[in-house]
C-alpha cells in the first residue's frame, strides 16, 4: 500500500452543476488547477473519476479494466443513444452487435455515401440561390437527415423530411438540457422509434423489400447471440443508432464552414479539391472545435494503474475534447494548423474526437470513416462549389453549451453555384 499514490481530489458535496456551468472544459479546467491528468469529483451524487491524455485513454479503452454496462445515465439513453443500444453493452455480445455495425462500414458503402453526400448537397446548391439568407447549420441537418435515410435505405417522404430532420436535432440537442428541451429530445426519441419499429416490422413481414446490403435489411434480420432476431425496439434503436449520428454531423460542418471562414490561408490550399488536404482539413475541424465531451464507463474489477487505485464500480470519465488539445500530445494546441496531421502517428488514443481505441470490437465510433466521407464532400462544397457573401454576424462558440455551435449557426447570402449539373 506504500505505493499507492492519492489521487488529487475535489472538495464538494457533487459538483454535477459546475459540468453544465462549464461544459467541455470542466475537466480540463481541474487538470490544469491539479496539475494532474487524473483527479477525482463527485457527479450525480457518486464518485467520479476524470482523466484526459493518451495514456488514459488506453487505459480507458482496455475491456479487461472497465465496462460500459451502467455507465451512461439514463437522460442520455432516454434522448441520445436509446436503450440497449450498442454503446452499453460488453464483452461477446458488444463484439457480435458491433461486428453487425462495422459489416457496414465496407469501402462500396463509402464510396455510395460519398456519391450521395454530394448530390444532396448540389441540389441545396440549387434552392440556396434562390433564398435571400442561408443558415448551414439548419440546412446541414436536413441535407443530412435526406443523405442518412438514402444511405441506410430508410424511406423518407418528401413531406416527412423536415419533421424528421426536428426529431434526430431534438434528441442531440437534449442530451445535456433540462426542462422542456429535454422532454422534447424524450418525446421525439420515442416517435423515432415508433416510425422506425413500424419499418422493421415491414421487412420482417416482406411489405418493404431493402437491398440486402443495406442498413434497414442488415439490422432488422439480425440475430443475437442466442440466434434469435433483435427485437423490434432494439433494432429500432441501432437503425436510429445509425441515421440520429449522421445528422449530428451537421455541427461539424457548421464549424467547418466557420473555419472556411476564419481560415482564407487554409482555404486556398483546397482550391485543387486534393483529397489528402480535404482530410487534413476535416480532421483538424474535428480535433481543433468541440464535439463530444467525455464518455463514461465503470471498473470492471479492482486495479492499480500508474500508482494510483481503481475501485470495481466507479464512475470514470475520459476527456475527448481535454485529450485533442493536450499540449504533451499536440503542438501549439489552441492553433487551427491541418498540417498537423501530415505527421500524426495515426495513434488510436490521443486523437479521439468520436472516442478512442479500436474500432472492430471496441467503443470507438463505428461511423467515424462515414463522417470523414460526408465532411470531405461538405468541405469541397462549401469551399469550391459554391460562393457566397458572409454578412456580419456572432460566430463565436460557447464552451458551456452542449452541443457547442456558432451562435449565429453562420448565416451565408447570395449563394451561387460553381459547379455544372
Amino acid at each position: 500500500m506504500d505505493n499507492i499514490k492519492w489521487i488529487p481530489k475535489e472538495q464538494g458535496m457533487d459538483h454535477s452543476l459546475n459540468v453544465l456551468r462549464e461544459g467541455y472544459l470542466f475537466i480540463t479546467n481541474r487538470n490544469i488547477g491539479f496539475q494532474s491528468d487524473i483527479f477525482e469529483t463527485r457527479l450525480l451524487g457518486e464518485r467520479a473519476i476524470c482523466m484526459r491524455g493518451e495514456e488514459a485513454a488506453r487505459l480507458f479503452y482496455d475491456p479487461d479494466k472497465f465496462v460500459r454496462t451502467g455507465a451512461a445515465p439514463k437522460r442520455v439513453l432516454k434522448t441520445l443513444f436509446g436503450e440497449g443500444g450498442v454503446q452499453t453493452l460488453d464483452d461477446s455480445e458488444h463484439h457480435h452487435r458491433k461486428a453487425m455495425f462495422m459489416s457496414l462500414m465496407n469501402k462500396e458503402a463509402l464510396q455510395q455515401m460519398r456519391m450521395i453526400t454530394r448530390k444532396h448537397w448540389e441540389l441545396a446548391g440549387s434552392r440556396w440561390e434562390s433564398a435571400d439568407q442561408v443558415e448551414i447549420y439548419k440546412e446541414a441537418q436536413e441535407v443530412l437527415c435526406r443523405v442518412a435515410c438514402e444511405w441506410a435505405a430508410v424511406p423518407l417522404p418528401e413531406s416527412e423530411a423536415t419533421e424528421k430532420t426536428g426529431w434526430f436535432a431534438a434528441m442531440i440537442e437534449a442530451t445535456a438540457a433540462f426542462g422542456i428541451k429535454h422532454r422534447k429530445g424524450r418525446s421525439t426519441r420515442g416517435q423515432a422509434e415508433e416510425w422506425i419499429q413500424r419499418l422493421v416490422a415491414d421487412v420482417r413481414n416482406g411489405v418493404l423489400k431493402p437491398p440486402e446490403d443495406s442498413v434497414l435489411h442488415t439490422m432488422s434480420w439480425h440475430r443475437d447471440l442466442t440466434c434469435e432476431l433483435l427485437d423490434e425496439k432494439t433494432a429500432a434503436v441501432e437503425i436510429i443508432n445509425i441515421l440520429r449520428p449522421i445528422v449530428a454531423v451537421a455541427i461539424y460542418v457548421c464549424f467547418t464552414a466557420l473555419a472556411i471562414i476564419q481560415q482564407p490561408d487554409e482555404r486556398k490550399k483546397l482550391m485543387t479539391s486534393d483529397e489528402k488536404l480535404l482530410k487534413n482539413f476535416v480532421q483538424e475541424v474535428r480535433r481543433f472545435y468541440p464535439f463530444f465531451p467525455f464518455v463514461p464507463a465503470r471498473v470492471r474489477k479492482d486495479f492499480i494503474w500508474q500508482g494510483y487505485s481503481f475501485e470495481k464500480g466507479v464512475l470514470t470519465l475520459l476527456d475527448l475534447y481535454g485529450t485533442n488539445h493536450h499540449p504533451s500530445i499536440w503542438e501549439q494546441p489552441e492553433l487551427f494548423k491541418p498540417d498537423r496531421f501530415n505527421n500524426w502517428n495515426g495513434s488510436p488514443f490521443n486523437f479521439i474526437p468520436q472516442g478512442g481505441g479500436d474500432h472492430d470490437v471496441g467503443h470507438r465510433c463505428a461511423g467515424e470513416w462515414i463522417t470523414l466521407e460526408i465532411m470531405k464532400e461538405s468541405l469541397d462544397f462549401l469551399a469550391n462549389k459554391i460562393s457566397y457573401e458572409v454578412p456580419v454576424q456572432d460566430v463565436s462558440f460557447s464552451f458551456q453549451k452542449m452541443p457547442s455551435l456558432p451562435h449565429s449557426r453562420i448565416i451565408i447570402q447570395r449563394v451561387k453555384t460553381l459547379y455544372i449539373t
